[in-house]
């Protein structure tokens, strides 16, 4: 697919903006190691701060995520008095791409049993024609086993390599969800009584999840303008999964517990649920990109003039893990999944070219509010990519090249103690995670020894290195990628699942 000019320098801008810094740093370490040591200390400071401003919202979100679960929402709704639940309608896509039936099925199973009541509820099975073999087997053993718990049980097919698309989950459900809007349309249903969840179809919904979310937007006084984010938790397989997988998922959750706090700041991610009108308003999910779970949001920003937000739901989503049962395919089946979140960065240019400009779609949006999110996503992105490199690696850089003469300042002996101080410091963050981690935890399984809770507890010595080999490297590698362009572009990669 061929790129215009303005996107693709739009596209440089996230990568060149990382290894200028690289740059930057290692320049400074080899001929003003003093200027690389002031700069690295002023950075670490920056980052313990910013742990701790970190650990508040994740403990308020965390705080909120255990009292909602003791709500009951079911209850709730049926008391409620200003409008009816029953006058809503779900729609649940759950699209698939040679996942094993048991994946599908266990999915399916936990919204058969959740608190709610299905006759409201449309199943969308979406597959490929890439795989039509196996999925016509899966789906029709789905139809015959579930087709009865639903009010409708819908199965798609996506043509492979029809144009101006790019195989993958985007594509997947956006001809899906044209197929769902005739079957809306000829039912004559309200579009904003319509309430869409896209599942990753690993996703495992807690019993409150459907009562919960139908509370929270019929309580809403404008939900065709919000989207809804519950809290992914990585824990569906996650006593098979080694050591390295568990601590990467559950930072993924942690990172989300922080934000859902920040709801001025936070994007849809993953699994998450949404007005159908505000779906068919922006033409469904993008099908040219690889994160359409985030772009959605921003399609629906721009096309309401900035009158689009995210509402966090403190409810979990359960999901797998990449863990597969082979630890070496794990790993990298690992790193391909951060990369492709890292290739987040592709918001960039879509955010400038339709916030800005004459002809933009989104040029009536208050300046202050198209900045705020052009900078958060920027700054997460070049964060990502560059800060546990410069914390852990770039910190000590100059303390490894610096001449002698150096070496005998009082800066550049008491530089070690500092960095070593900054680094303790921040391990409140890292301890916090790990308790929030045990609380998470499902039961242990049977056959499991008790000493595998030693190991739960030790993973987390892993963080340092999980942060680069997981965060940094694969941010870098995708922004380089972008910046790059070409064949070295990414395309849809579906995880594994087991």
């Amino acid at each position: 697919m061929r790129v215009p000019i303005k996107t693709k320098v739009l596209e440089i801008i996230p990568g060149f903006l990382v290894w200028a810094t690289f740059i930057a740093v290692f320049s400074m370490s080899l001929y003003r190691p003093l200027w690389a040591i002031y700069f690295i200390i002023i950075f670490d400071v920056y980052w313990v701060i910013r742990i701790i401003y970190l650990l508040i919202f994740m403990l308020t979100s965390w705080n909120r995520y255990v009292k909602n679960q003791q709500h009951n929402y079911w209850q709730r709704l049926q008391d409620f008095k200003d409008k009816d639940y029953r006058d809503y309608f779900h729609v649940v896509f759950l699209p698939t791409y040679k996942e094993p039936a048991s994946v599908v099925e266990a999915s399916i199973q936990s919204i058969v049993d959740c608190y709610y009541d299905k006759s409201k509820m449309m199943l969308v099975l979406a597959g490929e024609e890439r795989d039509i073999e196996r999925f016509s087997q899966i789906s029709q053993d789905m139809r015959q086993k579930f087709e009865h718990q639903f009010h409708d049980f819908v199965i798609t097919i996506h043509p492979k390599d029809l144009p101006g698309e790019i195989p993958g989950k985007g594509s997947n459900i956006h001809y899906a969800g044209h197929k769902v809007k005739r079957i809306i349309d000829d039912r004559k249903l309200d579009y904003s009584q319509v309430i869409v969840s896209s599942f990753d179809v690993d996703t495992r919904p807690h019993p409150q999840y459907f009562a919960a979310l139908t509370y929270q937007y019929i309580k809403h006084p404008d939900p065709t303008h919000a989207s809804f984010q519950p809290v992914a938790v990585y824990n569906n397989n996650i006593w098979e999964s080694n050591p390295v997988v568990r601590v990467v998922a559950s930072s993924t959750t942690f990172w989300l517990l922080t934000d859902l706090s920040r709801p001025e700041r936070l994007f849809t991610f993953s699994s998450h649920s949404m007005s159908f009108k505000a779906l068919a308003d922006v033409g469904f999910w993008d099908k040219t990109i690889v994160t359409e779970d985030s772009r959605i949001f921003l399609q629906c920003f721009v096309h309401y003039q900035g009158n689009y937000k995210v509402e966090p739901v403190y409810i979990p989503l359960f999901m797998n893990t990449v863990e597969i049962g082979n630890w070496r395919k794990s790993i990298m089946n690992q790193y391909k999944q951060m990369r492709r979140w890292a290739w987040g960065a592709e918001h960039f240019p879509y955010m400038f070219k339709n916030f800005y400009g004459k002809n933009a779609p989104g040029r009536s949006i208050p300046f202050w509010k198209k900045f705020h999110y052009i900078w958060n996503q920027t700054e997460g992105v070049y964060s990502w990519a560059t800060a546990p490199i410069i914390i852990f690696i770039g910190g000590y850089l100059p303390l490894w090249v610096a001449s002698e003469t150096i070496r005998t300042t009082t800066l550049f002996q008491n530089t070690p103690d500092t960095l070593s101080f900054l680094m303790r410091s921040a391990l409140i963050g890292l301890l916090a995670s790990s308790v929030i981690f045990a609380f998470l935890l499902p039961p242990k399984p049977k056959g499991y020894h008790w000493g595998n809770y030693v190991v739960m507890v030790f993973q987390w010595l892993m963080v340092p290195v999980t942060l680069i080999l997981f965060g940094s490297v694969p941010a870098v590698d995708a922004q380089t990628r972008l910046m790059l362009g070409g064949k070295f572009r990414l395309g849809f990669w579906v995880s594994e699942k087991k």
